[in-house]
Protein backbone atom coordinates (compact mmCIF):
# COMPACT_ATOMS: atom_id res chain seq x y z
CA UNK A 1 0.00 0.00 0.00
CA UNK A 2 1.29 3.20 -0.61
CA UNK A 3 1.46 6.23 2.15
CA UNK A 4 -0.75 8.54 -0.17
CA UNK A 5 -3.88 5.68 0.36
CA UNK A 6 -4.11 6.22 3.88
CA UNK A 7 -3.48 10.07 3.72
CA UNK A 8 -6.36 10.39 1.27
CA UNK A 9 -8.57 8.30 3.59
CA UNK A 10 -7.66 10.62 6.47
CA UNK A 11 -8.43 14.03 4.78
CA UNK A 12 -11.63 12.16 3.47
CA UNK A 13 -12.65 12.28 6.72
CA UNK A 14 -10.72 15.07 8.09
CA UNK A 15 -9.87 17.90 4.93
CA UNK A 16 -6.93 19.75 5.09
CA UNK A 17 -8.50 23.10 4.77
CA UNK A 18 -10.61 22.42 7.90
CA UNK A 19 -7.27 23.41 9.59
CA UNK A 20 -6.97 26.40 11.21
CA UNK A 21 -4.32 29.09 9.70
CA UNK A 22 -1.99 28.46 11.84
CA UNK A 23 -1.46 24.84 11.58
CA UNK A 24 0.79 22.36 9.48
CA UNK A 25 -1.17 19.25 9.24
CA UNK A 26 -0.44 17.18 6.13
CA UNK A 27 2.50 15.06 5.08
CA UNK A 28 5.32 16.58 6.41
CA UNK A 29 8.34 14.00 5.46
CA UNK A 30 8.05 11.63 2.78
CA UNK A 31 6.80 10.86 -0.53
CA UNK A 32 3.14 9.99 -1.12
CA UNK A 33 4.27 7.24 -3.66
CA UNK A 34 6.31 4.89 -1.13
CA UNK A 35 4.98 1.80 -0.04
CA UNK A 36 4.17 1.80 3.68
CA UNK A 37 4.59 -1.35 5.51
CA UNK A 38 3.81 -0.34 8.97
CA UNK A 39 2.73 2.90 10.72
CA UNK A 40 3.06 4.04 14.44
CA UNK A 41 0.32 6.10 16.09
CA UNK A 42 1.08 8.87 18.65
CA UNK A 43 0.13 11.90 19.51
CA UNK A 44 2.98 13.94 19.60
CA UNK A 45 6.21 13.25 16.88
CA UNK A 46 9.13 13.37 19.56
CA UNK A 47 12.66 11.46 18.78
CA UNK A 48 11.56 9.08 21.32
CA UNK A 49 8.56 7.75 18.69
CA UNK A 50 11.04 7.87 15.99
CA UNK A 51 13.29 5.37 17.98
CA UNK A 52 9.81 3.21 18.62
CA UNK A 53 9.32 3.56 15.35
CA UNK A 54 12.45 1.97 14.45
CA UNK A 55 12.42 -0.72 16.92
CA UNK A 56 8.70 -1.21 15.65
CA UNK A 57 9.77 -1.75 11.80
CA UNK A 58 7.32 1.04 11.16
CA UNK A 59 7.97 3.64 8.07
CA UNK A 60 5.51 6.01 8.80
CA UNK A 61 4.49 8.05 11.93
CA UNK A 62 0.98 9.48 12.15
CA UNK A 63 0.58 11.80 15.01
CA UNK A 64 -1.94 14.23 15.97
CA UNK A 65 0.73 17.22 16.20
CA UNK A 66 2.96 18.17 13.85
CA UNK A 67 6.53 18.73 14.68
CA UNK A 68 6.69 21.40 12.03
CA UNK A 69 4.79 24.39 12.95
CA UNK A 70 6.96 27.02 10.94
CA UNK A 71 9.07 26.57 8.32
CA UNK A 72 12.74 25.78 8.72
CA UNK A 73 15.62 27.37 7.39
CA UNK A 74 18.45 24.95 8.69
CA UNK A 75 18.82 21.11 9.38
CA UNK A 76 21.56 21.14 11.86
CA UNK A 77 20.26 18.92 15.47
CA UNK A 78 20.16 21.99 17.08
CA UNK A 79 16.49 21.61 18.44
CA UNK A 80 14.32 18.50 18.79
CA UNK A 81 12.25 19.74 15.87
CA UNK A 82 15.34 19.45 13.43
CA UNK A 83 16.76 16.18 14.95
CA UNK A 84 13.44 14.49 14.54
CA UNK A 85 13.14 15.83 10.82
CA UNK A 86 16.97 14.37 10.60
CA UNK A 87 16.09 10.92 12.25
CA UNK A 88 13.07 10.09 9.99
CA UNK A 89 14.82 10.86 6.67
CA UNK A 90 17.85 8.99 7.64
CA UNK A 91 15.28 6.14 8.35
CA UNK A 92 13.28 6.64 5.20
CA UNK A 93 10.22 7.07 8.03
CA UNK A 94 7.42 9.16 6.75
CA UNK A 95 6.00 11.71 9.03
CA UNK A 96 2.12 12.76 9.18
CA UNK A 97 -0.37 14.78 11.19
CA UNK A 98 -3.69 15.12 11.55
CA UNK A 99 -4.22 18.16 14.00
CA UNK A 100 -6.75 20.69 13.95
CA UNK A 101 -8.33 19.66 10.95
CA UNK A 102 -9.19 16.48 13.19
CA UNK A 103 -10.09 18.94 15.98
CA UNK A 104 -12.39 20.31 13.94
CA UNK A 105 -15.14 17.39 12.96
CA UNK A 106 -17.86 16.37 14.89
CA UNK A 107 -16.54 12.18 15.50
CA UNK A 108 -12.92 13.97 16.02
CA UNK A 109 -10.65 14.92 19.02
CA UNK A 110 -13.53 16.57 21.14
CA UNK A 111 -16.11 13.91 19.69
CA UNK A 112 -13.80 11.23 21.05
CA UNK A 113 -13.90 13.40 24.79
CA UNK A 114 -17.51 13.48 24.45
CA UNK A 115 -17.54 9.44 24.13
CA UNK A 116 -15.52 8.73 26.74
CA UNK A 117 -17.81 10.64 29.05
CA UNK A 118 -21.10 9.15 27.49
CA UNK A 119 -22.42 12.78 26.48
CA UNK A 120 -25.68 11.97 23.96
CA UNK A 121 -27.04 14.56 21.37
CA UNK A 122 -23.59 15.55 20.30
CA UNK A 123 -23.08 19.06 18.77
CA UNK A 124 -20.14 21.11 17.77
CA UNK A 125 -19.40 23.82 19.80
CA UNK A 126 -18.75 26.73 17.46
CA UNK A 127 -19.49 25.63 13.92
CA UNK A 128 -17.04 27.13 11.32
CA UNK A 129 -18.77 29.12 8.38
CA UNK A 130 -17.23 29.70 4.54
CA UNK A 131 -16.64 26.07 3.89
CA UNK A 132 -19.47 25.46 1.71
CA UNK A 133 -20.16 26.58 -1.63
CA UNK A 134 -23.11 26.66 -3.58
CA UNK A 135 -23.13 25.77 -7.97
CA UNK A 136 -25.93 26.36 -9.86
CA UNK A 137 -25.93 25.13 -13.45
CA UNK A 138 -28.37 25.33 -16.29
CA UNK A 139 -29.18 21.72 -17.71
CA UNK A 140 -31.57 20.90 -21.29
CA UNK A 141 -34.65 18.89 -19.53
CA UNK A 142 -33.20 16.00 -21.61
CA UNK A 143 -30.11 15.91 -19.35
CA UNK A 144 -30.78 16.96 -15.99
CA UNK A 145 -31.21 13.61 -14.37
CA UNK A 146 -28.06 12.30 -15.71
CA UNK A 147 -26.26 15.84 -14.97
CA UNK A 148 -27.65 16.13 -11.34
CA UNK A 149 -26.52 12.65 -10.59
CA UNK A 150 -23.30 12.62 -11.58
CA UNK A 151 -22.86 15.71 -9.21
CA UNK A 152 -24.41 13.68 -6.66
CA UNK A 153 -22.09 11.34 -7.13
CA UNK A 154 -19.44 13.57 -6.78
CA UNK A 155 -20.68 14.64 -3.39
CA UNK A 156 -22.63 17.48 -4.11
CA UNK A 157 -25.95 18.00 -2.46
CA UNK A 158 -24.41 15.76 0.91
CA UNK A 159 -24.31 17.53 3.97
CA UNK A 160 -24.25 16.02 7.08
CA UNK A 161 -27.26 13.38 7.75
CA UNK A 162 -29.00 14.13 4.09
CA UNK A 163 -27.73 13.46 0.52
CA UNK A 164 -28.69 14.03 -2.46
CA UNK A 165 -30.27 17.36 -1.53
CA UNK A 166 -30.31 19.85 -4.88
CA UNK A 167 -33.46 22.73 -5.52
CA UNK A 168 -34.44 22.24 -9.29
CA UNK A 169 -36.34 25.34 -11.26
CA UNK A 170 -37.99 24.97 -14.60
CA UNK A 171 -37.07 27.69 -17.19
CA UNK A 172 -35.84 28.34 -20.45
CA UNK A 173 -32.59 29.55 -21.68
CA UNK A 174 -31.80 31.64 -25.15
CA UNK A 175 -28.56 31.67 -27.17
CA UNK A 176 -27.35 31.79 -31.14
CA UNK A 177 -23.89 29.43 -32.02
CA UNK A 178 -21.56 31.83 -33.90
CA UNK A 179 -18.72 30.56 -36.08
CA UNK A 180 -16.41 28.27 -34.27
CA UNK A 181 -18.84 26.72 -32.14
CA UNK A 182 -19.86 23.24 -32.36
CA UNK A 183 -23.33 23.26 -30.85
CA UNK A 184 -25.29 20.23 -29.18
CA UNK A 185 -28.36 22.12 -30.00
CA UNK A 186 -29.12 24.26 -32.77
CA UNK A 187 -27.43 25.85 -35.99
CA UNK A 188 -25.27 28.32 -36.13
CA UNK A 189 -26.23 32.05 -36.39
CA UNK A 190 -29.68 30.83 -35.19
CA UNK A 191 -30.72 32.08 -31.94
CA UNK A 192 -32.21 28.73 -30.10
CA UNK A 193 -34.86 28.67 -27.25
CA UNK A 194 -34.64 25.40 -25.04
CA UNK A 195 -36.45 24.50 -21.80
CA UNK A 196 -34.12 23.83 -19.13
CA UNK A 197 -33.76 23.53 -15.28
CA UNK A 198 -31.77 25.47 -13.29
CA UNK A 199 -29.87 23.20 -10.48
CA UNK A 200 -28.66 24.24 -7.26
CA UNK A 201 -26.60 22.35 -4.95
CA UNK A 202 -24.67 22.90 -1.80
CA UNK A 203 -21.05 21.20 -1.39
CA UNK A 204 -17.77 21.30 1.05
CA UNK A 205 -15.40 23.40 -0.81
CA UNK A 206 -12.81 20.96 -1.06
CA UNK A 207 -15.41 18.50 -3.02
CA UNK A 208 -15.36 21.62 -5.59
CA UNK A 209 -12.81 20.32 -8.86
CA UNK A 210 -14.14 16.48 -8.59
CA UNK A 211 -17.98 17.99 -8.62
CA UNK A 212 -17.37 20.22 -11.75
CA UNK A 213 -15.48 17.70 -13.66
CA UNK A 214 -18.29 15.28 -13.45
CA UNK A 215 -20.90 18.04 -14.15
CA UNK A 216 -18.93 18.80 -17.03
CA UNK A 217 -18.83 15.37 -18.59
CA UNK A 218 -22.21 14.95 -17.93
CA UNK A 219 -23.83 18.05 -19.40
CA UNK A 220 -24.01 18.10 -23.32
CA UNK A 221 -23.29 21.68 -23.89
CA UNK A 222 -20.24 22.93 -25.51
CA UNK A 223 -20.29 25.75 -23.15
CA UNK A 224 -21.70 24.75 -20.05
CA UNK A 225 -24.20 27.83 -18.32
CA UNK A 226 -22.97 27.77 -14.48
CA UNK A 227 -22.05 29.88 -11.47
CA UNK A 228 -20.34 29.16 -8.32
CA UNK A 229 -21.28 31.32 -5.09
CA UNK A 230 -19.28 31.10 -2.01
CA UNK A 231 -21.47 31.05 1.37
CA UNK A 232 -21.46 32.32 4.54
CA UNK A 233 -23.79 29.60 6.41
CA UNK A 234 -21.68 27.56 9.30
CA UNK A 235 -21.68 24.14 8.59
CA UNK A 236 -23.22 22.47 11.72
CA UNK A 237 -20.72 19.36 11.32
CA UNK A 238 -17.25 21.08 10.84
CA UNK A 239 -15.82 23.46 13.66
CA UNK A 240 -14.67 23.79 17.50
CA UNK A 241 -15.58 22.05 20.50
CA UNK A 242 -18.72 19.28 21.38
CA UNK A 243 -21.77 20.62 23.23
CA UNK A 244 -23.94 17.10 24.58
CA UNK A 245 -26.01 15.96 27.64
CA UNK A 246 -25.59 13.71 30.47
CA UNK A 247 -27.70 10.20 30.24
CA UNK A 248 -28.64 11.49 34.09
CA UNK A 249 -27.52 14.69 35.92
CA UNK A 250 -25.03 14.44 38.27
CA UNK A 251 -23.96 16.47 41.71
CA UNK A 252 -20.92 18.48 41.07
CA UNK A 253 -18.68 16.11 43.18
CA UNK A 254 -20.10 13.06 41.41
CA UNK A 255 -19.22 14.43 37.80
CA UNK A 256 -15.82 15.65 38.43
CA UNK A 257 -14.66 12.24 40.18
CA UNK A 258 -16.43 10.49 37.47
CA UNK A 259 -14.44 13.19 34.96
CA UNK A 260 -11.41 12.27 36.48
CA UNK A 261 -11.48 8.58 36.43
CA UNK A 262 -13.09 8.46 32.49
CA UNK A 263 -10.59 10.76 31.29
CA UNK A 264 -7.43 8.88 33.73
CA UNK A 265 -6.74 12.61 35.31
CA UNK A 266 -4.13 13.00 37.86
CA UNK A 267 -5.61 16.35 38.64
CA UNK A 268 -8.53 18.69 37.90
CA UNK A 269 -7.93 22.24 37.91
CA UNK A 270 -11.47 23.94 38.11
CA UNK A 271 -13.48 27.05 39.07
CA UNK A 272 -15.70 27.01 42.05
CA UNK A 273 -18.64 24.58 42.54
CA UNK A 274 -21.89 26.29 41.88
CA UNK A 275 -24.09 24.52 44.10
CA UNK A 276 -26.77 22.55 41.09
CA UNK A 277 -25.83 19.69 39.26
CA UNK A 278 -24.43 18.82 35.66
CA UNK A 279 -26.45 18.05 32.57
CA UNK A 280 -25.12 19.46 29.93
CA UNK A 281 -21.58 19.65 29.12
CA UNK A 282 -19.09 21.40 26.86
CA UNK A 283 -15.65 19.84 26.04
CA UNK A 284 -12.44 21.05 23.42
CA UNK A 285 -9.26 18.68 23.34
CA UNK A 286 -6.25 20.92 23.56
CA UNK A 287 -6.47 24.53 24.48
CA UNK A 288 -9.73 26.01 24.12
CA UNK A 289 -10.10 28.44 26.26
CA UNK A 290 -11.60 30.28 23.21
CA UNK A 291 -14.91 28.91 23.48
CA UNK A 292 -15.64 29.71 26.36
CA UNK A 293 -18.95 32.16 25.46
CA UNK A 294 -19.52 29.33 23.03
CA UNK A 295 -20.22 26.95 26.22
CA UNK A 296 -21.96 29.54 28.38
CA UNK A 297 -24.12 30.71 25.65
CA UNK A 298 -24.97 26.63 24.75
CA UNK A 299 -26.02 26.04 28.35
CA UNK A 300 -23.61 23.92 29.50
CA UNK A 301 -23.01 23.66 33.42
CA UNK A 302 -19.59 22.72 32.67
CA UNK A 303 -16.45 23.39 29.91
CA UNK A 304 -13.54 20.86 29.81
CA UNK A 305 -10.48 22.03 28.30
CA UNK A 306 -7.29 22.37 28.98
CA UNK A 307 -4.23 25.29 28.90
CA UNK A 308 -5.88 28.07 30.96
CA UNK A 309 -3.83 30.28 32.55
CA UNK A 310 -4.47 32.13 36.18
CA UNK A 311 -6.39 35.20 35.45
CA UNK A 312 -8.63 33.10 32.89
CA UNK A 313 -10.45 31.49 35.37
CA UNK A 314 -12.02 34.48 36.23
CA UNK A 315 -14.04 34.35 33.10
CA UNK A 316 -16.48 31.82 34.61
CA UNK A 317 -17.95 34.62 36.41
CA UNK A 318 -19.93 32.50 38.04
CA UNK A 319 -21.94 30.99 35.36
CA UNK A 320 -20.10 27.94 34.68
CA UNK A 321 -17.79 25.70 36.03
CA UNK A 322 -14.52 25.73 34.04
CA UNK A 323 -12.04 21.97 34.18
CA UNK A 324 -8.67 21.73 33.32
CA UNK A 325 -7.85 18.68 33.00
CA UNK A 326 -4.68 19.09 30.96
CA UNK A 327 -3.46 19.35 27.18
CA UNK A 328 -2.24 15.86 26.80
CA UNK A 329 -5.00 14.53 28.87
CA UNK A 330 -7.28 15.87 26.73
CA UNK A 331 -6.07 14.62 23.87
CA UNK A 332 -4.52 11.46 24.75
CA UNK A 333 -7.78 8.98 23.19
CA UNK A 334 -7.36 10.70 19.68
CA UNK A 335 -4.55 7.90 19.30
CA UNK A 336 -7.30 5.26 19.55
CA UNK A 337 -9.65 7.32 17.46
CA UNK A 338 -6.44 7.36 14.58
CA UNK A 339 -6.39 3.26 15.40
CA UNK A 340 -9.97 2.80 15.01
CA UNK A 341 -10.36 5.15 11.69
CA UNK A 342 -7.49 3.26 10.30
CA UNK A 343 -8.79 -0.47 11.04
CA UNK A 344 -11.68 0.05 9.86
CA UNK A 345 -10.55 1.36 6.52
CA UNK A 346 -7.58 -0.91 6.18
CA UNK A 347 -8.63 -3.92 8.25
CA UNK A 348 -5.24 -6.04 7.09
CA UNK A 349 -2.92 -3.40 7.51
CA UNK A 350 -0.26 -3.15 10.35
CA UNK A 351 -0.91 -0.20 12.30
CA UNK A 352 0.25 0.23 16.16
CA UNK A 353 0.15 2.43 18.77
CA UNK A 354 3.42 4.19 20.37
CA UNK A 355 4.03 3.27 23.55
CA UNK A 356 6.43 6.22 24.63
CA UNK A 357 4.35 8.49 26.91
CA UNK A 358 5.20 11.85 25.27
CA UNK A 359 3.80 14.06 27.93
CA UNK A 360 6.37 16.78 28.49
CA UNK A 361 4.12 17.73 32.25
CA UNK A 362 4.68 15.53 34.92
CA UNK A 363 3.13 15.33 38.28
CA UNK A 364 4.81 15.13 42.13
CA UNK A 365 2.62 13.87 44.74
Amino acid sequence: MKIREIVEHLEELAPLNYQESYDNSGLIVGDPQQEVYKALISLDCTEEVVDDAIAKGCNLIISHHPIVFSGLKKFTGRNYVERVVIKAIKNNIALYAIHTNLDNILGGVSSKMADKLGLENQAILRPKAGLLKKLVVYVPRTHVEEVRQAMFDAGAGAIGDYDQCSYNTAGYGTFRPLDGAKPAIGELGNQERVEETKIEVIYPAQAERKILVAMFSAHPYEEVAHQIVGIDNSFSYVGSGVIGNLEEPMEESEFLAYLKEKMKLNVIRHTKTLGKKISRVAVCGGAGGFLLGDAKRSGADIFITADYKYHEFFDAEGQIIIADIGHFESEQFTQELLLDIIQKKFANFAVLLTEIDTNPIKYYS
